[in-house]
């Protein structure tokens, strides 16, 4: 795993913040899902995408996402070439390894759901073409806070795309003083090199796949998911991609932590960040704050006993 340290301490000398949200972005690019990362301005949300992009020697792109732009600007236009005398297609930037979408809340909701089928597929169809995403393919996307003005809402359909819905919170005293003294997102960020390729990244990819989830474990995720479904304050409860998304964090969490087995610690580490965001109240609200469903996802996970 001397890899996977090495892109944790790459990102470490960047970003110099919340430790834990450096292991769920890897976790997220092991297990082959996108992440959403929100939280109030100024706290470091592009400097951790940027520098897991900059780790990893593959196409990077980002967008600066605005209420003007249109999907177009995303996947991509076909034009008429006067060389050529036919229609050529020109790439968005969705075609990379690692997209970020920066303030994907200020964009219209038209924008957004342009993402869908590539976050979903690995794919996207313009003009009646349906064009595949090379692997690895991996969405970072980061927003502010719903009561922040010009933002739109992310639906649910698109919320239920991100693997994770992560926050950074401030920064400790000393992690403060840090930042202020070297200056990362001027100098370290711009100094980052790879220390892994996009066939390193599809490779352990794949090894989480081959991590054992024991059948007491499968049940377990099953039984928080089924509570989620009954719970008296809950709407809609965890979805079948929810417990799938679960399942896929937990081996690539054991992988990160070097082993080749789930262990119940890495499914509870995981459910608030993997699962509250697809759960709706039943005093829904469309205010976009996580705090009542992560509330509520805690209540399920200490009312299920964990297998031994």
């Amino acid at each position: 795993m001397d890899k996977l340290e090495s892109l944790r301490k790459n990102i470490a000398g960047v970003f110099m913040g919340n430790k834990s949200a450096v292991e769920r972005v890897i976790v997220c690019l092991l297990a082959r899902g996108h992440v959403l990362i929100e939280d109030v301005p100024g706290v470091g949300k592009t400097v951790l995408a940027q520098s897991l992009a900059r780790s990893i020697d593959c196409r990077f792109n980002r967008l600066q996402l605005t209420p003007d732009m249109l999907p177009a600007d995303v996947l991509g236009v076909t034009v008429y070439s006067k060389e050529s005398d036919k229609f050529v297609f020109n790439p968005g930037p969705v075609f990379s390894n690692v997209l970020l979408a920066d303030e994907i809340n200020r964009t219209t909701p038209r924008t957004q759901s342009a993402l869908l089928e590539a976050m979903n597929e690995a794919q996207v169809s313009v003009d009646g073409q349906t064009r595949p995403l090379d692997p690895p393919f991996m969405v970072i996307a980061t927003q502010n806070p719903f009561e922040f003005e010009g933002t739109y809402f992310l639906p649910e359909s698109q919320l239920d795309r991100f693997l994770m819905r992560i926050h950074l919170g401030y920064p400790s005293a000393d992690d403060e003083a840090r930042i202020i003294n070297q200056r990362p997102s001027i100098h370290a960020l711009k100094e980052i090199q790879p220390v892994m390729t996009g066939d390193d990244v599809i490779d352990l990819q794949k090894r989480v796949d081959e991590v054992r989830l024991d059948d007491s474990l499968i049940d377990y995720i099953v039984r928080i998911a089924t509570a989620t479904r009954t719970h008296d304050q809950l709407q809609i409860g965890v979805s079948p991609r929810g417990t799938l998304a679960l399942s896929q964090a937990a081996r690539a969490t054991a992988l990160f932590n070097g082993r080749d087995y789930v262990v119940p610690d890495d499914i509870i580490s995981n459910v608030i960040p993997v699962c509250a965001h697809r759960l709706i109240a039943k005093t829904y609200m469309h205010d976009g704050s996580p705090v009542t469903t992560s509330r509520l996802m805690q209540q399920v996970i200490e009312t299920i006993p964990s297998p031994a």
